[in-house]
């Protein structure tokens, strides 16, 4: 397993966002870390709801900035948030219902939504809001 790693390509260019992605990042990767040895389920549900409530704060912070600048992507990257927030749910309430979990769909989900998220809807609007002089 390769832990996501902060590099030139995470920066949107909006330091509080790239804070943000930031601790996301180390959030997902200890979460990783716990599924690939087998953490109890008490330990992946708390670092779940932990990954759930950073990124909830994170997305508010992100969608009142992008409202308030009137970034016109708006829409799109609201419904991307809450479409990612409902896969977290989901496997929160597996992992409490001792349901099975499909760990490996998982694993292989949350590296690459982070990447494709922050590559197709995040780095395009730091370049927008960029241009209109918010960093």
């Amino acid at each position: 397993m390769t832990l996501l790693t902060w590099s030139h390509d995470c920066i949107v260019g909006v330091q509080a966002m790239d804070d943000q992605h930031g601790i996301l990042m180390d959030t997902l990767n200890e979460l990783r870390i716990m599924l690939l040895h087998g953490s109890t389920r008490q330990g992946i549900s708390l670092q779940l709801e932990r990954l759930i409530d950073l990124s909830q704060m994170h997305f508010q912070s992100e969608e009142q900035l992008l409202r308030r600048e009137g970034f016109p992507g708006f829409d799109e990257h609201r419904t991307a948030h809450l479409q990612l927030l409902g896969r977290l749910y989901h496997a929160l309430e597996q992992v409490n219902h001792d349901e099975a979990i499909q760990f490996a769909s998982l694993l292989a989900f949350l590296p690459s939504w982070y990447r494709d998220h922050l590559e197709q809807l995040d780095r395009p609007y730091g370049v927008w809001l960029n241009d209109r002089g918010v960093y």
